[in-house]
């Protein structure tokens, strides 16, 4: 299993503090006390590890196709307002990322990066409708070729607290490049034009960079 950049830090760290533990364990606990505190210590790093997983992914090749940008579950398929960048309606597709789930954002089409925008904010829990607007996230605007635009945004959540992002504005992306990451729980809205043909229904399962979305 590869692991993603962004969890060597993490792992590192953790994986010191659990190894000295166990020492200590070892040392001065009974054997029982040992066994009980390396098993937990391995479902913490087990969990861990599964968390900043990082798999092979194939983008299928499909003109006008959205590939999804996250692994997770659609919550909210919905026709919205969208006042930050586009300040008009837009047919608003959105991803919940479990703790369980793939944290490594993909672009979702060919294109180039035309708006970018950080916003801190609360950590409200990713269900939360207000989330999309008081959250920490980041908002990337990608023109196609053929002049389609869409919104995607990184949506931090109650158990996220650091939204990493891998872009920037004038730069030319493929479907399934890197966009970013977000550590633990957390929700990815995809912008699409009202005309976009949906492919998906809520509560259907995606997976990024293989998931068709949607169809301009």
């Amino acid at each position: 299993m590869r692991i993603h950049r962004e969890g060597y830090s993490t792992l590192t760290l953790v994986g010191s503090i659990l190894a000295a533990l166990n020492l200590i364990a070892l040392t001065l606990s009974p054997r029982r006390v040992f066994w009980l505190i390396f098993s937990f210590s391995a479902l913490i790093f087990g969990f861990l590890t599964q968390f900043f997983r990082n798999p092979e992914r194939y983008p299928p090749s499909c003109d006008g196709c959205i590939i999804s940008p996250a692994d997770g579950t659609v919550v909210a398929i919905e026709k919205i307002y969208e006042n930050e960048y586009f300040h008009e309606e837009r047919m608003k597709i959105s991803i919940f990322m479990s703790v369980v789930s793939v944290h490594l954002n993909r672009v979702p089409v060919n294109g180039k990066v035309i708006f970018y925008r950080y916003h801190p904010g609360k950590y409200l829990m990713a269900f939360h409708p207000k989330s999309s607007e008081l959250n920490e996230r980041n908002t990337t605007v990608i023109e196609t070729a053929t002049g389609q635009r869409l919104l995607v945004r990184q949506i931090a959540g109650i158990l996220a607290r650091r939204i990493r992002y891998y872009l920037h504005e004038g730069q030319d992306v493929t479907a399934g490049q890197e966009l970013g990451f977000i550590k633990f729980g957390s929700r990815c809205d995809v912008f699409l034009p009202l005309d976009a043909t949906i492919n998906v229904t809520i509560d259907q399962k995606v997976k990024g960079s293989e998931t068709i979305l949607a169809e301009f």
